[in-house]
C-alpha cells in the first residue's frame, strides 16, 4: 500500500489558502478521493484537517453567507455580525433583537433609535458608536471598547458591561436601572451623570445608583426590586424567535 507523505499532503492543502471556494471544494474532493488508495500518516491528516476545518477564508465566508440569509435561518429578528468589520455602517430604526455583534468592528456605526434587547456585544469594539435612543436592555456588553459612545436617551436596563470602557460616554438621559458595570466605571460616569430618559422616565443619575453605594451594590440584572421585562415586551421577543415546529 502506498504512503501518502506529509510533504504530498501539504501539496494538497496548499490551495486551501488561496482564499477561493472552488479550491476547497476541489482539494477535499482531491482527499476523499485519495483516501481508498493511499495511506494517509497521522500528521498528514492533521494538516489536513486542520486547513479544511480551520480556514479564515472559510469562516469569513460563513459570516458573510449567515449576514445575507437575515435572521437565524432567514427567520426572525437576528442578524449575524460576530466578528465583521460594520465600521460607520447605518443600523438605525432596525429590529436587532438577539442580533450578534460580538468581536465586532462597530467604530462609529449609527444604530439609532433601532431596538438591539438581548443583542450580543461582547469584546465589541464601539468606538464613538451611536447608540442614540436605542433599547439596549439585556444587552451583553462586557468586554468591550466604548469609549466616545453615544448613549443619550438610550434604555439600558439589565445590561452587563462587566469590564467594558465607558471613557468619555455621551449618558445625558440614559436608562441605567439594574445594569451590571464595574464600580469605578460607574463612579466616572456619575461624575457627569445628568438628564431623564424620555421613555422610562427615570432619572440617569437614579439609575446609575449615584451617591448611594447601597443602591449600587443592589443594581444587577437579576434583582427583583428593579424593573422587570413586562409581559407585554417578553410576547413581542418571542415573536423574533424562529418556530422550527407547528
Amino acid at each position: 500500500m502506498a504512503l501518502l507523505s506529509s510533504t504530498q499532503s501539504r501539496a494538497l492543502v496548499q490551495p486551501v489558502f488561496s482564499a477561493n471556494k472552488a479550491a476547497i471544494r476541489t482539494v477535499r474532493s482531491t482527499v476523499c478521493n485519495a483516501v481508498p488508495e493511499f495511506k494517509v500518516e497521522s500528521t498528514a491528516a492533521a494538516v489536513l484537517a486542520s486547513a479544511l476545518l480551520m480556514c479564515p477564508a472559510a469562516l469569513a465566508d460563513l459570516n458573510v453567507y449567515e449576514a445575507a440569509a437575515g435572521g437565524e435561518f432567514g427567520i426572525g429578528s437576528a442578524q449575524q455580525y460576530g466578528e465583521a468589520d460594520i465600521q460607520g455602517k447605518d443600523f438605525s430604526n432596525q429590529d436587532l433583537r438577539r442580533s450578534n455583534f460580538t468581536s465586532a468592528d462597530c467604530r462609529r456605526a449609527n444604530f439609532k433609535n433601532s431596538n438591539l434587547q438581548g443583542a450580543y456585544f461582547m469584546k465589541a469594539v464601539a468606538f464613538q458608536t451611536n447608540f442614540e435612543g436605542a433599547n439596549l436592555s439585556d444587552v451583553l456588553m462586557d468586554r468591550s471598547v466604548m469609549n466616545g459612545v453615544n448613549l443619550k436617551d438610550a434604555i439600558l436596563e439589565r445590561a452587563v458591561f462587566t469590564r467594558s470602557d465607558l471613557g468619555g460616554a455621551s449618558i445625558e438621559g440614559a436608562d441605567f436601572s439594574n445594569a451590571l458595570l464595574d464600580k469605578l466605571q460607574q463612579m466616572a460616569l456619575c461624575k457627569y451623570a445628568d438628564g431623564v430618559n424620555p421613555v422610562t422616565g427615570v432619572s440617569t443619575r437614579k439609575s446609575l445608583g449615584c451617591g448611594s453605594s447601597r443602591r449600587f451594590r443592589a443594581a444587577s440584572p437579576s434583582n427583583p426590586d428593579g424593573p422587570q421585562v413586562t409581559e407585554s415586551a417578553k410576547d413581542a421577543f418571542r415573536a423574533t424567535m424562529p418556530t422550527y415546529r407547528e
